[in-house]
């Protein structure tokens, strides 16, 4: 079995203690899209392969993460940028926050994510290699809006006011 190496907690005292709701919804609303466009990017291929993917991304996104990353996050129970602290407090017992940055979760999540955009990515550019159609180059589009959205302007602002950004190895605002 291996052993999880513990590290210091290190909260960003200025951050926001419970994000708006609005900002959950928000963000929640922009990760929906991004399966969904996701999911029907890969129809265009091969359907089964979105029957496949819709499931996976699903159980990934949230509960597989939920449960790796957000037990172990000062958020637990709270609300976080995505609101997948108190998801997370739902269903799974409170870890440590001292396993949070070395703990497989965050080594998976960028991994996850990654694949979320990247296999859709691949198989619409491959049916629209196939055959052109005003459908697929929307999807696209819109994919690669919600790709670069969620991967980066979303996690930017997310980041910046996270009490977890100085321990998290994936923050977006380390250095401010």
């Amino acid at each position: 079995m291996s052993e999880t190496k513990i590290v210091e907690i290190c909260i960003y005292e200025q951050g926001i203690e419970n994000y708006p709701k609005r900002t959950v919804v928000l963000a929640n609303l922009a990760m929906i899209t991004w399966v969904a466009l996701g999911t029907i990017s890969c129809w265009f291929l091969v359907p089964l392969a979105a029957w496949i993917y819709l499931p996976v991304a699903v159980v990934m996104v949230w509960v597989v993460l939920r449960r790796l990353v957000c037990i172990d996050c000062y958020y637990y129970g709270k609300w976080c940028g995505t609101g997948w602290g108190k998801l997370s407090a739902v269903f799974f017992k409170q870890g440590s926050l001292e396993c949070f940055a070395t703990g497989i979760g965050v080594k998976l999540a960028p991994i996850t994510y990654g694949l979320l955009s990247l296999i859709p990515l691949v198989l619409v550019i491959i049916a629209l290699i196939q055959a052109v159609t005003v459908a697929k180059i929307v999807v696209l589009m819109l994919l690669l809006l919600m790709s670069v959205y969620s991967g980066f302007i979303s996690r930017q602002k997310s980041c910046v006011g996270c009490k977890m950004r100085l321990m998290c190895p994936g923050t977006t605002a380390k250095g401010e």
